[in-house]
């Protein structure tokens, strides 16, 4: 941010190398999530995932019962990423054309890269880490608050019961 402070985004030129910049960074996010998707695709992992799914917040409604493949919840987790990097695309595009922001150009294009480094699929199938941990299928998602980290139940109580839910409902 300090540093943002000090470009001078007045002059056309450098206004110009941060538009490069910005563009050169987001192809990169584009790209690494197309090659993360197919060595996904290639390693065709069918191993079976069970967890539930939580619940919507106020809701009653106890959370949903996924039953899927590594490979499926992998591309699910990849399809997330790359639209939320359209949608971060896409808010870059109103703020600087349309209300003329020059500031957030440069700082996002720091930031997606590092929202890149970050991501779980990229560090199990760019970086090669084993999936163990807090890689460890289904992904914890870190709490807004600073909290605890949140996300699907997997453990074995949770899916048997979300099972005996299930079963009642067809009965």
């Amino acid at each position: 941010m300090q540093l943002a402070r000090k470009i001078p985004f007045d002059d056309p030129e450098v206004l110009n190398y941060v538009r490069i910049a910005y563009t050169i960074s987001q192809v990169v996010v584009l790209g690494v999530y197309y090659y993360v998707s197919l060595a996904v695709k290639r390693k065709n992992d069918q191993t079976v995932l069970k967890y539930v799914e939580p619940s919507q917040p106020m809701s009653a409604e106890p959370g949903q019962l996924v039953t899927t493949t590594y490979r499926d919840y992998d591309l699910s987790e990849t399809s997330k990423l790359l639209r939320s990097a359209y949608m971060g695309i896409a808010m870059m595009g109103v703020m600087h054309f349309y209300f003329k922001f020059t500031q957030p150009l440069f700082i996002q294009s720091l930031m997606t890269l590092k929202t890149v480094y970050d991501a779980k699929p990229v560090q199990i199938y760019l970086f090669g880490k084993e999936a163990t941990g807090d890689l460890k299928r289904p992904f914890k998602s870190a709490s807004m608050f600073g909290g605890a980290a949140t996300g699907p139940a997997s453990d074995a109580a949770a899916i048997a019961e979300a099972e005996k839910r299930v079963g009642k409902k067809e009965e």
